[in-house]
């Protein structure tokens, strides 16, 4: 059970509204953040239960809060509704010795894709978070608190970033030396573009590929899941960290980069999968999505690698270098993505239509 004893995980369950019953407990190693658990009856996976890492989002009961609140518009015919179990107590989350603990509904016959091949997978992906966003575009980002303060500020990312590097050890630095000369070219590029004049929303702010849930039986979109970034900030937030994952048929953290890839068949269908929605973005949004193909690879790659300068206190890693590797292949991606600019910039204004005032 990881760093959770069978005993424990069970004692916490028990203070949800849930049926009495034997349940068993069975750890799933998804996430770079918090502690996943699958919990099942004698027929079928019924829950999920999760230990929100309070190191890194502060504020519970404001995150909480934004689930709730976002909960409440998620739910339509093409939209599978996800529901948060409470406590005995009435509380969307239990806060124990170990920390802070939520329990959701499990969707049945469902799972995640890490990379895709398929153009109807990819087109699904598209569908299911234009959808998401039409559920949410009359939701009062007033309503929803910051849990990560500026997450996709590049100025913030920047600063993080020259703070590690001038107290990183010199072997890392060294070994780093590559992916720290294409972090100061690229900072200047992005700097070159002004997006805070968009219209802000309420967006999932982390929609890479495994946050999308599909059916097993039809490889239809369900829903996206790990909801604890939900707050405001614009659509090529979401646009961009889906594309990274979608049209790149190789994992985050691959080490052959030759093997980083954008597929334009793969790219066409993601936002042809928008498009089958009705028109929800201004034109505005419109002209500068092809820039959150460039900026959100480009951002996780550089959190990546201040976390290497960091010497790896941010995201969990199973090798010495893992999150080298992860900045690396992330910034092979983002060079990749800057070279299809135009063509993408084509694609989106072709395919994509502003919403009608």
């Amino acid at each position: 059970m990881g760093i959770h004893s069978e005993d424990r995980l069970k004692s916490i369950l028990s203070k949800f509204d849930l049926v009495e019953q034997e349940y068993v407990i069975n750890p799933l190693n998804i996430g770079y953040i918090n502690d996943t658990y699958l919990i099942s009856d004698r027929v079928a996976p019924k829950y999920i239960l999760q230990r929100v890492n309070h190191n890194v989002f502060k504020d519970i009961d404001g995150l909480m809060g934004n689930i709730e609140n976002a909960l409440r518009f998620l739910c339509a015919n093409d939209y599978k509704k996800i529901e948060l179990i409470s406590t005995f107590l009435g509380k969307s989350y239990l806060e124990d010795s170990t920390g802070f603990w939520r329990l959701m509904t499990y969707l049945e016959n469902s799972t995640t894709y890490n990379t895709t091949t398929s153009t109807k997978i990819a087109f699904e992906a598209g569908r299911i978070i234009g959808k998401f966003h039409l559920l949410l575009a009359d939701a009062d980002v007033r309503n929803y608190v910051e849990t990560i303060p500026q997450f996709h500020s590049l100025q913030l990312r920047e600063r993080q970033f020259q703070v590690a590097l001038s107290t990183a050890n010199k072997e890392r630095s060294e070994v780093a030396n590559e992916a720290i000369l294409f972090t100061k070219e690229m900072l200047k590029r992005l700097k070159a573009f002004n997006i805070s004049n968009l219209p802000v929303r309420v967006c999932h702010n982390d929609t890479k590929f495994n946050n999308v849930l599909f059916s097993k039986k039809t490889n239809t979109a369900l829903c996206l899941i790990d909801l604890d970034t939900i707050m405001k900030g614009y659509f090529l937030y979401d646009f961009g960290d889906a594309t990274r994952t979608i049209v790149n048929m190789a994992p985050e953290d691959e080490q052959e980069l030759s093997k980083i890839t954008f597929e334009r068949d793969l790219f066409e269908s993601f936002v042809n999968g928008i498009a089958a929605n009705e028109p929800f973005l201004t034109q505005q949004e419109l002209d500068s999505l092809h820039i959150g193909t460039v900026l959100m690879p480009f951002l996780h790659g550089i959190r990546a690698l201040t976390d290497y300068l960091n010497n790896d206190i941010y995201y969990k890693v199973t090798y010495e270098n893992q999150n080298l590797d992860r900045c690396l292949s992330l910034f092979d991606f983002t060079e990749k993505a800057h070279n299809q600019m135009d063509y993408m910039q084509k694609v989106i204004l072709k395919v994509l239509k502003p919403i009608k005032h």
